[in-house]
């Protein structure tokens, strides 16, 4: 009975090692096992550890991981602790440095000289898959049991078979931004408005850093405007728009005008680097900053550190509340990789638990995994109570077409810039069209 049970795991692992070069995978939520579309089974499953058999014949095995450099160290450690698991085997993995939404213009660039096993954010998924170079997910029933609901939603694409299938393993349900500051510059009750932080900040003679000019931020001034996404077209390239106001959307981007041209000097765009080297060297107040940046910016400012939603902006004498972009973070496995199913046993290790667990204590990410979600290092975390407030108050990272982010990023710098007159209705009508244009026209 072992043995029989044995060359079935086998063969279920072989169908997903050929599904991931073309389709397969996983119905979430369907009951379906990933691998080979017979019913689910935990046998040799317990936690984020599999048994020997799923490796199949796969031995000498050589993987290479791509990760954020913040969490290069803690992949290190997390990769011995892999190896440690799976002593009888022979494991060499690199873990390198590579930024998310780069690690996924890599892939496809060239799938074959890429990592094995990588990160990337939401809105590269369909990209991935369209380009056939993510292998489904292996552990489909494990990882929907065991992650957000939200997470497995949007990680869940039709293969060409037009079944719905997860391509990714969900890492984290906190890609977005807040706003973070030195509680001794600005207020709990400074933070509730744009115009109360950059007073605070300007009073003492701080700086206040948004990267106004890259589209993952300036989106947020289109959409607090009420310029939101909805989703693809049907073509799956072309992005929609909800329906929204155009005379608020106009007043909405002259207020924001406005505001930056009055806090000329405090109001300043600049990588998101900037904001912990400038509480580390005291010159800047509060800034607008992802989950990432977390460790960095505690240990700059230590009890100093304050962090709460975005604020709101008052528009005609009505406070509207800043809108902003949120995401989900997933690990990949390369189609083209040489030891896939080892791709697998290692993705589904580096998300299970007891990993996004470490991830949210050393690094400050917020998990995906439900039972982590419910950890007190989650609970009480200002910044990710911040990150689930703000996330109410976001356009979801999916279905983002590739022509967002130029225009966005141009939208952005083209109101903070000096000579910009957020007075002209005019001019501020026309930035607004073109972007639309420019994001819908050019896909």
């Amino acid at each position: 009975m072992k043995k029989i049970i044995a060359i079935l795991l086998a063969g279920m692992m072989t169908a997903t090692a050929l599904a991931g070069c073309g389709g397969g995978g996983s119905e979430s939520g369907s009951g379906k096992e990933s691998s080979g579309g017979g019913e689910s089974s935990a046998a040799g499953i317990e936690g984020s550890k599999v048994d020997l058999s799923y490796f199949g014949e796969e031995d000498n095995i050589k993987l290479k991981v791509w990760t954020p450099d913040a969490s290069v160290n803690l992949i290190k450690k997390q990769v011995e602790e892999f190896k440690k698991l799976y002593s009888d085997k022979k494991i060499d993995i690199q873990v390198i440095a590579q930024g998310e939404k780069d690690a996924a213009t890599q892939v496809l660039n060239d799938a074959s000289a890429a990592a094995d096993v990588f990160s990337f954010p939401s809105d590269q998924l369909n990209d991935l898959v369209d380009a056939g170079v993510l292998a489904p997910v292996a552990f489909g029933d494990q990882v929907t049991a065991n992650n957000d609901p939200a997470t497995i939603k949007a990680g869940t694409m039709k293969d060409k078979d037009g079944k719905d299938t997860l391509y990714a393993y969900p890492q984290t349900n906190d890609n977005g931004y807040y706003l973070v500051y030195d509680n001794t510059v600005v207020t709990a009750d400074d933070a509730k408005t744009l115009e109360g932080t950059l007073e605070a900040c300007k009073k003492a003679g701080k700086k206040f850093i948004m990267n106004a000019g890259d589209g993952f931020y300036a989106c947020t001034f289109a959409f607090t405007a009420g310029v939101q996404v909805d989703g693809l077209e049907d073509d799956g390239i072309t992005q929609k728009f909800k329906d929204y106001d155009e005379d608020e959307a106009i007043a909405t981007l002259q207020a924001f005008g406005k505001l930056i041209k009055k806090y000329k000097g405090t109001f300043t765009s600049l990588d998101v680097a900037n904001i912990s080297s400038g509480f580390n060297t005291g010159t800047c107040g509060a800034g607008i900053d992802g989950s990432w940046d977390t460790a960095s910016n505690k240990k700059a400012l230590g009890e100093k550190f304050g962090a709460a939603k975005l604020p709101t902006i008052n528009v005609n004498g009505t406070d509207k509340q800043l809108i902003s972009i949120f995401g989900y973070k997933y690990v990949g496995i390369n189609a083209s990789s040489k030891f896939p199913r080892s791709a697998q046993i290692l993705a589904f290790y580096l998300t299970g638990e007891e990993c996004q667990l470490q991830k949210a204590e050393e690094l400050g990410w917020g998990p995906s995994n439900v039972n982590v979600q419910k950890n007190k290092v989650v609970t009480e975390s200002a910044v990710l109570t911040a990150i689930a407030a703000q996330a109410e108050n976001a356009c979801v990272q999916v279905n983002i077409a590739k022509t967002f982010w130029n225009p966005m990023a141009n939208l952005g710098n083209t109101i903070i810039k000096d000579d910009w007159n957020p007075d002209n209705l005019d001019k501020t009508k026309e930035l607004l069209n073109d972007t639309v244009k420019n994001i819908r026209d050019e896909g």
